[in-house]
């Protein structure tokens, strides 16, 4: 059953139509979806031994290296030997966003504050064929090591993981990029599995972190540096109003609009700020938020 809080929450944001779309999409599980990983094979190398077990797919408009995968389960991808070798990453298609919008290139030094399991931060890799240097940050030991045997697993360098807290990093480090995919309540992935996960409190300490990670972000960004803040969550406290607060504290920041020229098919929900995506929670993508900031002095 949905909480009450976030289904007013939801209602007051988004209007009592697009809501009952959005409770609607909590009632179903989404797709599988994979990344291709280039660090160790090819497209035709993955779609022919997909073909070769019987899998069936379907391909991504704006991603070459995303694939949906309609009629099986994560297990069934699991016991293939692509899998099992790193040359696809189980991932969820919104997941695969950020690192996109972030472009990373070779040489530059680029941070994911927030890195376990390690999705985005392979994918920065891969993106920039393992040429840009990547600090990956994760908190938990566990997830850590997680983090670490999926760098390992998918041929990804260049990345130093950190096992550490975020929110206070010595200020000596400083970065072109920061990817920041901040915890957050969840509201936009809820399946019914998961629909117990949200809850008010969950949503008022998501919101404590992320202002401070966000505000030690700033401190780490070069001038003339990036920070991409993505959420999976499609609330606007968590998302637009965090944004809007770190702008009113910092003039030194200014929102680059996302590029949307090849990302026509996404499933878009109204924003209050221009130039920033949120996504709608479908059978094939988790509700997400992504927003681009520069600093620019």
């Amino acid at each position: 059953m949905i909480s009450e809080f976030l289904k007013q929450k939801l209602i007051t944001q988004y209007g009592n139509d697009l809501t009952a779309n959005i409770l609607n999409s909590y009632q179903e599980y989404r797709l599988v979806s994979l990344r291709i990983n280039t660090l160790k094979t090819t497209k035709e190398e993955v779609l022919n031994e997909l073909t070769k077990n019987n899998i069936s797919y379907s391909e991504v408009s704006w991603s070459l290296n995303a694939l949906i995968i309609p009629n099986n389960t994560e297990e069934d991808l699991k016991k293939l030997s692509i899998y099992k070798e790193g040359s696809i990453y189980l991932q969820s298609l919104s997941s695969q966003l950020p690192p996109l919008f972030l472009n990373p290139q070779a040489n530059e030094l680029i941070l994911d504050m927030t890195a376990a399991p390690g999705g985005k931060t392979t994918e920065i890799a891969a993106l920039s064929n393992n040429q840009a240097m990547i600090t990956a940050i994760e908190k938990n030991k566990i997830r850590s090591e997680r983090l670490q045997y999926n760098i390992n697993k998918l041929g990804a360098k260049k990345i130093t993981i950190l096992n550490t807290d975020a929110r206070h990093l010595d200020e000596y480090f400083i970065f072109d990029k920061i990817l920041l995919d901040a915890p957050c309540s969840g509201s936009g992935t809820l399946n019914p599995h998961t629909i117990n996960n949200f809850t008010e409190e969950l949503f008022n300490r998501s919101l404590k972190y992320q202002k401070s990670l966000l505000n030690e972000a700033i401190k780490h960004l070069k001038v003339g540096g990036e920070l991409l803040y993505s959420t999976c969550s499609i609330l606007k406290e968590e998302n637009e109003q965090n944004i809007i607060n770190l702008l009113k504290e910092n003039p030194n920041l200014k929102i680059i609009p996302l590029d949307l020229s090849q990302y026509q098919d996404l499933p878009l929900l109204p924003t209050t700020i221009n130039g920033c995506l949120c996504l709608k929670p479908t059978k094939y993508y988790e509700g997400f938020f992504i927003c681009k900031l520069k600093k620019i002095n």
